[in-house]
C-alpha cells in the first residue's frame, strides 16, 4: 500500500458551485372523509406498489448457488410477502447475512428529509425481521437519485443528505459506507412543435446488509395456525398520528396530501432492540412490517401467507382519527403475532425501551377465513379473504396474462378459487435421517465426481457442495477441458451435467452444449466411451438435462427420451413445486418411489415434447419425477406443472437406471435450510440428500 495523496492522482479539478435554492411547496391537504371503506380496501390492493409481485419474482432464479434461505416466496401457499432477503455463507454453517430495501419516494414531493428517513426507517423495519445480534451490525447503500437543475431539487437533495447521513444515521448507529447516484432524473423533447419533459422526484432507495450468527430464526408474516391462542399487536412508532401524505390511499385517490409521515431515530432503535430481543427468546410467532398500504394491507398479507381469517377489534381509535386513517396511514411500525400467554412478556419489554403507547393489541384469527374489522362493538368491514386475495393478485394476472401464455395466467389465478388447497407439503416413503452411504464413507473412500459445465453455467458449486456431502470428490471440469484433452472422462465413473444459463439461456442452450459434443471428434468419443461402459452413471440436471437429452444417441436406452422446449407458459419459471418419485430403474431414486416433496425449479425450456403418442408411451418406464399438485395428483395445470409437460413429467433415466436426467434442481436443496418452507421436525440434512447418497451407495 502507498499513501498517496489524491492530488498526485487527479491532479487539482476546480471546486463545483451549484447555485440553488429552496423552492415553496403549497400541497393541498388529503381529506379521507368520505371515502367508503370497502372500496379504499379493494383500491389499494390493487395499486402495483401493494399488489402481488408474483409476475415479477417467478422470473428471477431465485435458488441459484444454493445459498438462499429465504427469498420473497413463504410459507405452503408461495406468498411473495417476506420482509427480507437471508442468504447462506456456506454449505456447512448457519451464518448468512440478510438484506432489505427502503424507499418513500412518493413523500419527497411532501417533505424532502422525511422521505430520506422513512426509506432508512422502512428498510430497518424490513430487515428487522431476520435475527441480527446488533442495530450496528447493519450497513447501508443509499442510492440517491435527482433532477439536478430542476427548481428546487438541488437543496432538495442537499437537505436530505444532511438529514440522513450527518443527523438521522448516526443518531441511528448504522453507517452508509457505500452508495451511488443518478443526478440526470429528468428528460425533455419536443413533440408537434410543443416542449415536453418529464422529471422524476427525488428519491433514496436504501439496502440494508448485515451478517447474521444463525439464519434459521429469521420471522416470516404467515400467521400460525398451530400456536394455540394468539393474539394480533400493532406496533405504532407513529403514535397515532395516522398521516396519509403520499399513503397509497392518497395515491388511488388520485391526491398526495400535505403531511408525511417521518421516523424518530431513538424510537426507531428501540423498536429494533425490543423485536429483536422477543425473537431470541421466541415470543414472536409472525411478523411483518408495515409500509404501503398501511394496517389494512399489512394484516391481509399476513392473511394470506397463513390462509386464514384475522378479526380487528377496536374499542377506540386514536383521538380525532377515523377508521380510514388509522387502518391506511403509512407511518413506521409491525404487526405480530404472540401466544396469549406471552402478552405479559411482550408488553414488558416494550415497557423497557419506552414503547409501551406504541404496542396496541389488535386483534385475533378467526375460522370465518374472512377479514372481520369491528370499531366499539359495531362491524365496519367483513371480507372473504378469498375475496381479498384475488383483488390483491387482480394487477399481477393482468401484467401476466399480457406477457405470457394467458392460459396459464388465468390457470394461476383461478387456483386462488381453491379454499381447500393444501398447499405444499412432503409424504416420504423411506427415513430421510437414514444416511445409506454413511458406512461407505466412514471407510475414508472419496470417489471422483466430475462436475461438469459449459459456457455460462452457473449451478456448478451447488451440485459439487451436495455430491461432496454424499461422500464423493468433486472436480470441477469445464467443457474446454475435454474438447482440448487437459481431462478425460476416462478417470472418472460418474458426471453431473449443472443447470443454470449456459451460452446466457438464450433459446436451446442445451442443446448448443450437445452440440460441441456431437460435433467435435475428441470429446463425442470421450462421451461415447464413458456411456458404454457398465461402470459408469451420470445425472443431468437443467440444462445438462436438455444437454444430454440431446445426446441420446450416444446414451444406450436412452431412444425414448423427450426434446425440452419452450415452457408452455412461454417464460422463464422458478418456482417451487411439488414432485412424485416414480417407481423406475434409476439409481438415484432408490427407496424414494412413493414420496412426494417440494423442490426448486428454474428453467425456460423444460417442456417434455415426445414426437407422437407412441414414442411417449415408450417414454413412461423410464419415467422419474412428475408434477404434481398440492394434492398430490400429477398435473399438467400451471403452475403446479410449471413448464406443462404431459403427464407430468419431468424427470426419465435409462432401462439400466445409470443415466438420469431431470429439470428440478434437488441439488439446490439437499439442506433443510435451503428450503423456502418445510415440514417442522427436519433436520440438518433434506430428503433430497438421499438422491447424492444413493449414487455413493451404487458406485461401491
Amino acid at each position: 500500500p502507498v499513501d498517496m495523496g489524491l492530488v498526485v492522482v487527479l491532479g487539482k479539478p476546480p471546486k463545483m458551485t451549484r447555485d440553488v435554492r429552496h423552492e415553496a411547496r403549497e400541497l393541498p391537504p388529503f381529506e379521507a372523509t368520505g371515502i367508503i371503506l370497502r372500496d379504499a380496501v379493494y383500491r389499494v390492493l390493487r395499486l402495483p406498489a401493494v399488489a402481488d409481485k408474483t409476475f415479477l419474482i417467478t422470473i428471477g432464479d431465485r435458488t441459484v448457488g444454493g445459498m438462499t434461505a429465504r427469498d420473497q416466496m413463504i410459507g405452503p401457499w408461495q406468498v411473495p410477502v417476506a420482509d427480507a432477503a437471508v442468504t447462506l455463507l456456506g454449505f456447512n454453517t448457519y451464518r448468512g447475512e440478510a438484506f432489505a430495501v427502503g424507499e418513500r419516494t412518493q413523500l419527497a414531493l411532501i417533505s424532502p428529509e422525511a422521505s430520506g428517513r422513512m426509506a432508512v426507517g422502512e428498510a430497518i423495519t424490513n430487515i428487522a425481521a431476520a435475527p441480527i445480534a446488533d442495530i450496528g451490525d447493519i450497513k447501508l447503500s443509499a442510492n440517491w437519485m435527482a433532477a439536478a437543475g430542476h427548481p428546487g431539487e438541488d437543496a432538495a437533495l442537499f437537505d436530505t443528505v444532511r438529514a440522513v447521513a450527518m443527523e438521522f444515521c448516526p443518531a441511528l448507529g448504522v453507517s452508509i459506507p457505500v452508495g451511488k447516484d443518478s443526478l440526470s432524473m429528468k428528460t425533455a423533447w419536443e413533440e408537434n412543435g410543443a416542449r415536453k419533459e418529464v422529471t422524476a422526484p427525488l428519491s433514496l432507495i436504501v439496502s440494508a446488509f448485515a451478517p447474521l450468527p444463525d439464519v434459521r430464526p429469521t420471522l416470516t408474516p404467515q400467521l400460525r395456525t398451530d400456536c394455540g391462542e394468539t393474539d394480533l399487536m400493532l406496533i405504532d412508532l407513529g403514535m397515532n398520528r395516522c398521516r396519509l401524505g403520499g399513503s397509497a390511499l392518497a395515491q388511488v385517490h388520485a391526491a398526495l396530501g400535505d403531511a408525511a409521515p417521518d421516523a424518530d431515530a431513538g424510537q426507531l432503535r428501540a423498536f429494533f432492540s425490543t423485536v429483536q430481543r422477543l425473537n431470541r427468546e421466541g415470543r414472536l410467532l409472525a411478523y411483518h412490517d408495515r409500509s404501503d398500504g398501511g394496517l389494512l394491507a399489512t394484516v391481509c398479507e399476513m392473511m394470506f401467507a397463513g390462509r386464514i381469517g384475522a378479526s380487528l377489534q377496536f374499542d377506540t381509535l386514536p383521538r380525532g382519527k377515523s377508521a380510514i386513517e388509522f387502518l391506511f396511514n403509512e407511518e413506521l411500525g409491525a404487526v405480530i403475532q404472540v401466544r396469549r400467554a406471552d402478552l405479559p412478556e411482550v408488553r414488558k419489554a416494550f415497557s423497557k425501551w419506552g414503547l409501551e403507547d406504541c404496542l396496541h393489541a389488535i386483534g385475533t384469527l378467526n375460522q370465518d377465513d374472512s377479514l372481520s374489522i369491528t370499531v366499539e362493538r359495531n362491524e365496519i368491514l367483513c371480507e372473504k379473504r378469498v375475496d381479498l386475495r384475488r383483488a390483491w393478485s387482480e394487477t399481477s394476472y393482468h401484467l401476466q396474462r399480457l406477457r405470457d401464455n394467458p392460459e396459464c395466467a388465468q390457470e394461476e389465478y383461478d387456483r386462488l378459487l381453491d379454499q381447500g388447497d393444501p398447499g405444499l407439503h412432503a409424504a416420504l416413503s423411506f427415513d430421510p435421517g437414514q444416511d445409506v452411504a454413511a458406512p461407505l464413507v466412514n471407510r475414508g473412500a472419496r470417489p471422483r465426481i466430475a462436475i461438469l459445465r459449459e459456457q455460462g453455467v452457473n449451478g456448478q458449486i451447488e451440485m459439487a457442495a451436495a455430491f461432496d456431502r454424499a461422500g464423493f470428490s468433486a472436480v470441477d471440469v469445464h467443457m474446454s477441458d475435454v474438447i482440448a484433452g487437459r481431462v478425460s472422462l476416462s478417470d472418472f465413473k460418474g458426471f453431473a451435467a449443472c443447470g443454470g444459463f449456459s451460452y446466457g439461456d438464450v433459446l436451446g442452450a442445451g442443446e448448443g452444449w450437445a452440440k460441441s459434443i456431437l460435433l467435435n471428434t475428441r470429446a463425442r468419443d470421450q462421451f461415447e466411451a464413458f456411456f458404454k461402459r457398465t461402470d459408469t452413471f451420470a445425472l443431468g440436471v437443467c440444462n445438462g438435462c436438455q444437454m444430454m437429452s440431446n445426446l441420446h444417441e450416444l446414451i444406450p436406452g436412452a431412444d425414448a427420451w423427450p426434446h425440452f422446449v419452450r415452457n408452455r407458459s412461454e417464460q422463464f419459471e422458478a418456482r417451487v413445486v411439488m414432485l412424485a418419485v416414480e417407481p423406475s430403474p434409476s439409481l438415484f431414486f432408490e427407496g424414494m418411489a412413493g414420496s412426494r416433496l417440494p423442490v426448486a425449479v428454474a428453467h425456460g425450456e423444460g417442456y417434455a415434447e415426445f414426437a407422437d403418442e407412441k414414442a411417449r408411451a415408450g417414454a413412461e418406464p423410464l419415467v422419474a419425477l412428475r408434477f404434481v399438485d398440492n394434492r398430490g395428483a400429477v398435473t399438467e395445470t400451471y403452475p403446479y406443472n410449471p413448464n406443462g409437460s404431459p403427464g407430468g413429467i419431468t424427470g426419465l433415466t435409462t432401462p439400466d437406471g445409470r443415466f438420469t436426467i431431470l429439470m428440478p434442481h434437488p441439488e439446490r436443496m439437499f439442506r433443510t435450510v435451503q428450503h423456502s418452507w418445510h415440514p417442522e421436525g427436519w433436520g440438518e440434512n433434506a430428503p433430497w440428500l438421499r438422491l447424492f447418497r444413493n449414487a455413493r451407495r451404487w458406485i461401491a
